[in-house]
């Protein structure tokens, strides 16, 4: 496996993930190597807006303007995830740094230093705040994937900034090709049926 191998891409939740923290989520794979695997949930949003928590980059944040749960790792820690503009790809002595892909299909990413002020011309389009991440070991994420508790897929730039982040889930997979996009029709609560 090389370094970043599935980095952009979108890991979606089957039925079988087994996991709580993970029902359901679409993560975003922001690195994937040899050492295991850092990536934020796209679809967890809190009632924690932006502007009460980080006023400096409210202006920016894509709606909903709330905090979202990155994952269940340092849930103490917030990271920003921003949407360079076009033509601004190197930051210079702006507040954010690029994350390299190993896919453009989300388009170009970057992570913010929230300690800082944006100031007036941050060069970024969107914004989305996170507490949290989700991390996986060496090899843990590869074993996940080989139970089947995990579908692949690529990242669509609307996938990140979703202004539906409870519907993401089932958006994502019924875009899907064959019966995956069947899974997007999978019951909360199976035993009900």
């Amino acid at each position: 496996m090389t370094d970043r191998a599935l980095a952009g891409c979108l890991l979606v939740a089957t039925p079988v993930i087994g996991d709580p923290n993970f029902d359901r989520t679409v993560v975003l794979l922001l690195d994937h190597g040899d050492d295991g695997a850092l990536g934020l949930v796209l679809n967890r949003p809190t009632d924690v807006d932006v502007g009460g928590s980080l006023p400096q980059w409210a202006p920016l944040a894509s709606d909903p303007a709330v905090v979202f749960v990155g994952g269940p790792v340092e849930q103490a820690a917030a990271i920003g995830l921003g949407r360079p503009a076009p033509g601004s790809h190197d930051p210079g002595d702006r507040p954010w740094s690029p994350i390299p892909l190993a896919t453009d299909g989300p388009g170009p990413l970057a992570t913010l230093d929230l300690g800082a002020d944006p100031g007036p011309d941050p060069r970024l389009e969107e914004v989305r705040v996170f507490v949290g991440y989700s991390g996986w070991g060496a090899g843990q994420l590869e074993a996940e994937l080989d139970q089947e508790a995990w579908l692949v897929v690529p990242a669509l730039g609307a996938d990140l900034w979703s202004d539906r982040p409870d519907d993401l889930w089932r958006i994502v997979l019924r875009r899907q090709q064959g019966s995956t996009a069947w899974l997007s029709l999978y019951p909360s609560d199976p035993s009900g049926n």
